[in-house]
C-alpha cells in the first residue's frame, strides 16, 4: 500500500497496544510515558547510533499485505541522518528478498537498529520518501529507544564487500523443512515484523526477540510458540498481532550469513497453563508460516558469540523441556512423589538445608515463594509414616526444592542424623498461603526469628529475581533475629541478595548474644526484635509486614502492630510451633454445634458421634481408628484437607491454609450448628 507521507503526528498508542496495556494494568502509566518517550524525530544519540552500526533490521509489507522481516547490511556509515526527521540507508535491495516488494516510495517501513556487541538498540517507524536501487530515505513518524534485555553478545566481521553482488541461493516452500526446524529449535534470537492500519496510514514495526537457545517451540504441525517475557510494556508487536493477526519472522544463521524468512498468521495467547509453566513468560504468541524463504549466503556479515555473552535476562527464563516437565508435575499434584537428595549444606550450627530433585522423570511443580513442602517418612521402629511440612527456602525461579531444617523434634533430628545425598524422600505438592506479591509498590517489611527466616528468604529471593527480570525490585527491609552469630543461617546469601537489589533491599541483623561478633560487621542491632526496634529503623508508613518465627514472637509483634493501628490485612504471618496466631479480627462463619452430631466417613464406611467441646473432626476420625494425613494440627499447612460430602463445619481455630470449594481442614474444624433447626449431620470422604 503506497501513500504520501502523512503530515499529522501519530498518537503514541493504537487500539491493540492499548488493549494489552489495559490487560497488564499499566494503561494510565503508559499513556503518560508514551507522550514523553515516543518522538516524531530522532534525538542526536539515535542519529549517531545509526551511523556506526553495520546492519539494520527492516520490517515491510508486500503487495498482498504480508509482513516480512529482513536485514540490510553495509560498512558503518552506510546509514546517515541528514535531519532529525530522516534517515538515509545506502544498501542494495536484493530482488531475492521478499521484503523488497514493500520497500517502494510511499511504503510504510519499520526499522530496528541493534548493536549486538553492546546490547544497544533503537526503534523507528516511518514512510519511505525516496527509493532508488541503492538507497532509501525514511521519514520518521515514531522513534524510541529499547532496553538491552535478552540480547546475546556477538562480535561481527565482514566476509565480503557488502556493496558487491554475491551469489545467493534461494529456496522457497510453504512449510518448514527439517533444516528450518533445527535452525529455529536451536535459535536464541530472531526478529519479527508486524503492522497495523491506523486512521490515515499503515504503521509497520520490527522488533527483536531473544531467550535461551530453543525458546521457540516448533510444533509437529509447523506452528511456532513463543513466550513473551517482561519488557517495556509498549506491546508494539503483540498489539499489531492483536489487530490483524499477521507477522513476518527472520532467523539469522550467525555463522553462515543465511536468512530464514517467513510470513504467516500470528495469535496472542493470554490464557494457557503453559504461561505459568514457562519460567519468565507473561503471555505466549503463536505463528503459523504460510511462505518460507531460505536465502543462503544472504549477508556479508558473520558473528561470533562472545565469552560470557548470554544475556542475564535470557538466563533467568525457562525452556520448553522444563515447561513440559512442569506440566507433567501438575498432573501429579495430588500424589506423593519420590525426590532425591542432591545436596546437603549446613547453614548454621542448628540449621541444615536439603536440596531435592524429582526422581520420577517428571519436573518440579512451580511453587509460590513462602509455601511449604509436605514430606512423608517412616522413622526407625515406627509402624506407620509421619507427615511434616517444611518451608521451601528457595524461589520458584531457582529450579530446585530446598528445605532448611532446624535440628528440633524427632523427624527433624532424623533428617539431620540419617538422611544423606542420594537418599530418596517422599514429598507432595507445595502448599500454603503465606506468600508475597513482587509487583506491589508498598514497602515490604520482613521479620524473621530463628528458623522462621526460611519462608522470608524464599520471598526475598523471589522479589530480587522478579525485580531484576522486570527492572523494578520491590523495596524491602529484612529484619532477621537470631540468638547468636553461630545460630544464624544464610549470611552470605542475604548479602548477595542485597547487593543484587542495588539499594532496594536493606538487611538488619539482630543478635541477642553478641559474644564473638562485631557490630556493623556481624550485626546491626543487639537485643530483641520488637516494636521498639522497628521504630528505630522504620519511619511511620503504610507497609506490608511479613512475620515468621516462634508463636510468642509472632503474637507479640502482631499485637504491637495492631496496637499501632496497622490494618490486619497488612500483617501476614506464619508461626512455627504448636499454637496459632490469635488475630484481633475473628473469622466469620457459623458457630460450632451445641448438640451431638452424627459424622459419616464415607470411604471407610464408618460412623462416629461428635459431642460439643474442643474435639476436632481429625481427633474424632483418629478416635474411630482412621489415619487421616495431617501435620500442623492448627490449620496452617493444609495437609489434612478432606472433601466435605455433606453438612457444614465451624473452625475452632481460624485456619490460614487455603481452602478449596467443598473442602474442609479437619484438624481445626468441628460440625457447625444448623441454621434451619434441623439435626446437623456431617459426611466426610475419609
Amino acid at each position: 500500500m503506497s501513500t504520501h507521507v502523512p503530515q499529522t503526528k501519530l498518537a503514541p498508542w493504537h487500539a491493540g497496544e492499548k488493549a494489552l496495556q489495559e490487560m497488564a494494568g499499566v494503561s494510565d502509566r503508559m499513556e503518560d510515558l508514551g507522550r514523553r518517550v515516543i518522538r516524531d524525530f530522532m534525538p542526536e544519540q539515535h542519529r549517531e547510533f545509526y551511523s556506526r552500526i553495520p546492519f539494520v533490521v527492516v520490517g515491510a509489507v508486500d503487495h498482498a499485505g504480508a509482513p516480512w522481516a529482513t536485514l540490510l547490511a553495509g560498512e558503518p556509515g552506510f546509514m546517515r541522518s541528514p535531519t532529525d526527521k530522516s534517515l538515509d540507508i545506502g544498501a542494495r535491495r536484493e530482488a531475492s528478498d521478499p521484503a523488497a516488494e514493500g520497500l517502494a516510495e510511499g511504503d510504510a517501513i519499520g526499522l530496528l537498529g541493534i548493536e549486538l556487541h553492546t546490547r544497544r538498540r533503537n526503534r523507528m517507524n516511518g514512510v519511505i520518501a525516496i527509493a532508488s536501487p541503492a538507497e532509501l530515505r525514511v521519514e520518521v513518524e515514531q522513534s524510541f529507544g529499547n532496553c538491552p534485555q535478552y540480547i546475546q553478545l556477538r562480535d561481527y566481521s565482514f566476509v565480503r564487500d557488502p556493496k558487491s553482488p554475491a551469489p545467493v541461493l534461494v529456496e522457497e516452500r510453504d512449510t518448514l523443512d527439517a533444516e528450518a526446524r533445527a535452525m529455529i529449535a536451536g535459535a536464541d534470537t530472531f526478529y519479527v515484523a508486524s503492522y497495523a492500519e491506523r486512521d490515515d496510514r499503515r504503521q509497520v514495526d520490527v522488533s527483536h526477540r531473544g531467550g535461551r537457545a530453543g525458546f521457540v517451540r516448533v510444533g509437529d504441525d509447523g506452528v511456532l510458540t513463543i513466550p513473551d517475557f517482561a519488557g517495556n510494556l509498549f506491546f508494539a508487536t503483540l498489539g499489531n498481532i492483536l489487530l490483524n493477526g499477521k507477522a513476518g519472522l527472520v532467523f539469522v544463521d550467525f555463522e553462515s550469513g543465511d536468512l530464514l524468512q517467513m510470513t504467516g498468521e500470528a495469535e496472542v495467547v493470554l490464557d494457557s497453563p503453559e504461561i505459568a509453566a514457562f519460567q519468565g513468560a507473561e503471555r505466549l504468541w503463536t505463528f503459523r508460516p504460510r511462505r518460507v524463504i531460505r536465502r543462503r549466503n544472504a549477508l556479508p556479515l558473520r558473528w561470533a558469540f562472545e565469552a560470557n555473552g548470554w544475556s542475564p535476562n535470557a538466563l533467568m527464563t525457562g525452556d520448553w523441556t522444563q515447561t513440559a516437565d512442569r506440566l507433567k508435575a501438575v498432573e501429579l499434584k495430588a500424589r506423593w512423589r519420590p525426590f532425591k537428595v542432591s545436596r546437603i549444606v549446613d547453614e548454621s550450627r542448628t540449621i541444615r538445608s536439603f536440596y531435592l530433585e524429582p526422581d520420577d522423570g517428571a519436573g518440579l511443580l512451580a511453587h509460590r515463594a513462602g509455601q511449604h513442602l509436605p514430606l512423608r517418612l517412616t522413622l526407625p521402629g515406627a509402624d506407620k509414616p509421619v507427615i511434616r511440612t517444611y518451608t521451601l527456602s528457595v524461589a520458584p525461579s531457582d529450579g530446585i526444592y530446598r528445605i532448611s531444617v532446624k535440628r528440633d523434634g524427632a523427624v527433624s533430628q532424623h533428617l539431620h542424623d540419617h538422611v544423606r545425598v542420594g537418599d530418596v524422600l517422599e514429598v507432595r505438592a507445595p502448599d500454603g498461603a503465606f506468600t508475597i506479591d513482587p509487583d506491589a509498590e508498598r514497602l515490604a517489611v520482613m521479620l524473621g526469628a530463628g528458623v522462621g527466616v526460611t519462608p522470608l528468604i524464599a520471598m526475598l529471593r523471589h522479589l530480587v529475581y522478579e525485580g531484576l527480570r522486570t527492572r523494578h525490585v520491590r523495596p524491602t527491609v529484612f529484619f532477621y533475629s537470631a540468638h547468636s552469630k553461630a545460630d544464624r543461617a544464610f549470611d552470605a546469601e542475604l548479602a548477595q541478595l542485597a547487593a543484587a537489589a542495588e539499594g532496594s533491599v536493606t538487611i538488619i541483623r539482630v543478635l541477642s548474644d553478641t559474644d564473638g561478633a562485631q557490630a556493623g560487621i556481624d550485626f546491626e542491632a543487639e537485643g530483641r526484635l520488637d516494636l521498639a526496634r522497628l521504630s528505630r529503623h522504620l519511619r511511620p508508613g503504610d507497609y506490608d509486614y511479613y512475620l515468621c518465627g516462634p508463636s510468642p514472637f509472632i503474637q507479640t509483634l502482631y499485637d504491637g502492630l495492631r496496637g499501632d493501628e496497622v490494618p490486619d490485612e497488612r500483617v501476614h504471618t506464619e508461626a512455627f510451633g504448636p499454637s496459632s496466631l490469635k488475630r484481633a479480627t475473628r473469622m466469620g462463619g457459623p458457630p460450632p454445634a451445641t448438640t451431638p452430631v452424627s459424622v459419616i466417613f464415607t470411604k471407610s464406611l464408618k460412623e462416629a458421634r461428635w459431642t460439643p467441646g474442643p474435639q476436632t473432626l481429625l481427633e474424632l476420625a483418629e478416635a474411630r481408628g482412621l489415619n487421616p494425613e495431617y501435620s500442623c494440627r492448627i490449620g496452617s499447612c493444609g495437609t489434612c484437607r478432606t472433601r466435605l460430602v455433606k453438612g457444614a463445619v465451624s473452625y475452632l481455630t481460624p485456619p490460614t491454609a487455603p481452602i478449596g470449594e467443598g473442602e474442609v481442614l479437619i484438624c481445626c474444624a468441628a460440625p457447625a450448628a444448623s441454621s434451619d433447626g434441623a439435626a446437623p449431620r456431617i459426611e466426610l470422604a475419609l
